[in-house]
Parts: C-alpha cells; sequence; structure tokens
C-alpha cells in the first residue's frame, strides 16, 4: 500500500483540533462520546485522515464499550498494529495503513468468527453510507 505522507502543519490544516489529538497525536475520545459508535447505517467506515477504506458495517457489533467496534478490517493491508506499552500497559495499537494515523486498538476478546475486538475511536473514522 502507498503510504501518504503529510507534515505536521497539513495535518492541522486539515483536521480538526480533537481529530488532530486522536490521529497524529494517539489520543482516545471519551467513552459514549463518540459521533459513530451507535451507527447503524450500511456502509463503508474510512479513514478521517486519508480516506482509506478500513471497515465494512457488516463487521461493526455492539461491544458495550462506548467505541465503534469491528471483528475484522476491510482488507489485511488496510491497517497496521503494533506494539503501544503507553499507561503501564501492553495493548495493540491499530493505525491506517495508508497514513499511519492512530485509530485505536484491537483486543482479544471480540466475536465470532475472529474473536477481535477493533475499538476504534469515531473521530478517527468516517462513514461512507451504501444507496
Amino acid at each position: 500500500m502507498a503510504k501518504i505522507e503529510r507534515s505536521e502543519e497539513e495535518w492541522r490544516a486539515l483536521l480538526s483540533p480533537d481529530e488532530y489529538v486522536v490521529l497524529r497525536e494517539h489520543g482516545t475520545e471519551p467513552a459514549f462520546s463518540g459521533a459513530l459508535n451507535d451507527a447503524k447505517a450500511t456502509g463503508t467506515y474510512k479513514c478521517r485522515g486519508c480516506g482509506e477504506d478500513l471497515f465494512r458495517s457488516e463487521t461493526k457489533f455492539d461491544s458495550g464499550t462506548g467505541w465503534p467496534s469491528f471483528t475484522a478490517p476491510s482488507a489485511p493491508d488496510s491497517v497496521e498494529e503494533r506494539v503501544d506499552s503507553a499507561y503501564g500497559m501492553v495493548r495493540t495499537e491499530v493505525l491506517c495503513g495508508s497514513c499511519e494515523s492512530h485509530l485505536g486498538h484491537v483486543f482479544p476478546d471480540g466475536p465470532a468468527p475472529t474473536g477481535l475486538r477493533y475499538c476504534m475511536n469515531s473521530a478517527s473514522l468516517t462513514l461512507d453510507e451504501d444507496d
């Protein structure tokens, strides 16, 4: 996948302050505060930073955690995973495969068929609804 590179000035011009904190500074929005947590529409969830397809609504589920959760990305290379040892925890961070923006984390406590819970920040996503 081709990598998108932008300067910090370009990122700041493109994103709102809250989006910048999440996508570029690896922040987390408060639980139950994101616009997409309760979204039920059919469509594709895309990276707010670059528009890359990340998740399909068919893989979204209500995890009860307060963040949009998915069982799998739309394609294996649409996301990257890295070890995140911030805050005294070891977790798996999820980043956009194209622009390396922070999306959230993945946990091994999701439903079938994958057993994974991709717990994403609404601030890092847009929903492109199907017609």
